[in-house]
């Protein structure tokens, strides 16, 4: 077994004082929709394999697992699948372990182990889940090979990076921190108070408490330790990221909140860019689209991205070819719930408007809302896959009129419009198309 750094020691230490994320051990994510929407297996493997999968019989590992808050998540949103954990700290593997056994899974397993020991498991794994981990270790190339060695060829990895740019002020008071000598060791409670105590004599307008500072960290301490005091934190930028999928020979499938990366939203009109913009962004690479987004607006604390080994194409979207007609259309799985066909049914029998983004709301920017008899059509995908004339067929029910014309709605024109709706809803993987 691979003994643990100097500098991993220190972080080994900090976890085992404080877990992360301090989640009680009762808290179930069951309504968490968007936490189970990204934590789903079905997510990644839609956008870049255009094919639905089922998580029965996969194997998942959470390296890096933490206080096992991620693995209930990923055991929640991936029925039927092995869930494996991983972490340096034996303290939050244990806790781990308890969480899960509260929530009632059986079909998993946790070890303290790091990341360079994976292949001693002898497993391959379908999805790897390696959150909040790799800007911690001292090298993170190193990090993402030994995850790489133990995914299957067609596996997909999830993983994160502190995002420089939004963290540049919590880098400063880690600085600040570190020279006065609340980093020399694994900080704990006492250094925690320090932090606090300091941060509250300044002045309101000083700048790094005016930038760093807020309320929440009264109520918990553990923010301070994870911004002020985290231990092997480090700054990576888009450019950043996609020198490390070089070095390890892996390729982006998207970032995980990939809409709320699009650079045209920035603006106010997207269809009307600055001329400077509008004759350089249909030449842009997507690495350069992101690295703009994140100098205009670096809102985001994590880069956070799925990748896969190279090898892959993506399927053109079936919705725009030639045999859309064949296509069968699904509802995300993670939407496929009986509270939620209940509000939509709700909506239809009021005439209000349905909201997806009520339910999945971190894939989008802009609000995803229908109207009550556009809503209606879909109310079949809560029973099974449907093809596009039978949702074309349930539209011109509930649509027997143009607006505003007020002429008699047709077939084509119906089909027409359902295929606009599904692609909107489909580019936020609300809906599927097979």
């Amino acid at each position: 077994m691979t003994l643990p750094s100097e500098s991993l020691e220190k972080i080994r230490q900090q976890f085992d004082h404080a877990p992360y994320p301090s989640v009680p051990l009762e808290e179930s994510p069951r309504r968490q929709f968007n936490l189970l929407f990204t934590h789903s297996l079905v997510t990644p493997h839609y956008l870049k394999h255009r094919r639905i999968v089922q998580p029965e019989g996969r194997l998942i590992l959470d390296a890096g697992c933490g206080s096992g808050y991620k693995s209930l998540i990923l055991a929640e949103a991936n029925p039927g699948a092995t869930i494996i954990g991983i972490d340096l700290s034996e303290t939050s593997v244990n806790l781990s372990r308890q969480r899960l056994r509260y929530h009632g899974f059986e079909n998993v397993e946790f070890h303290t182990l790091l990341i360079e020991d994976l292949p001693s498991l002898g497993k391959a794994f379908d999805y790897i889940n390696c959150d909040e981990v790799l800007y911690l270790l001292p090298d993170p190339v190193a990090g993402l090979q030994a995850l790489k060695s133990v995914l299957k060829p067609d596996g997909i990895l999830r993983a994160n990076l502190h995002n420089a740019y939004q963290r540049q002020n919590y880098y400063q008071a880690q600085a600040l921190f570190g020279m006065m000598g609340l980093m020399d060791e694994s900080p704990e409670d006492l250094e925690i108070d320090l932090v606090m105590e300091t941060m509250r004599s300044l002045h309101n307008h000083v700048a790094l408490k005016a930038n760093t500072w807020h309320s929440i960290y009264e109520q918990q301490k553990q923010g301070v330790l994870v911004d002020y005091l985290l231990l092997g934190d480090k700054g990576f930028t888009i450019p950043d990221l996609f020198a490390l999928l070089s070095q390890t020979d892996m390729e982006l499938v998207n970032l995980v909140n990939w809409p709320q990366w699009e650079l045209s939203s920035l603006f106010q009109d997207p269809n009307h860019l600055p001329e400077l913009l509008q004759s350089k962004l249909p030449t842009l690479s997507l690495a350069d689209r992101l690295h703009l987004y994140e100098l205009f607006n670096p809102v985001h604390r994590l880069i956070d991205f799925w990748c896969v080994q190279p090898g892959f194409t993506t399927p053109p979207n079936p919705l725009q070819t030639p045999n859309w007609q064949q296509v069968m259309v699904s509802l995300h799985p993670q939407l496929r719930q009986d509270s939620i066909r209940q509000a939509l049914l709700t909506c239809c029998q009021t005439a209000t408007p349905f909201s997806f983004s009520s339910y999945i709301s971190a894939s989008t920017v802009q609000p995803v809302t229908l109207g009550s008899n556009q809503a209606a059509c879909l109310l079949p995908l809560w029973e099974s896959p449907q093809s596009i004339a039978a949702i074309a067929h349930q539209y011109l029910t509930f649509n027997p009129v143009q607006f505003p014309s007020l002429e008699p709605m047709t077939l084509a024109i119906a089909t027409e419009q359902v295929k606009q709706l599904l692609t909107q809803l489909e580019q936020c993987l609300y809906v599927l198309v097979a």
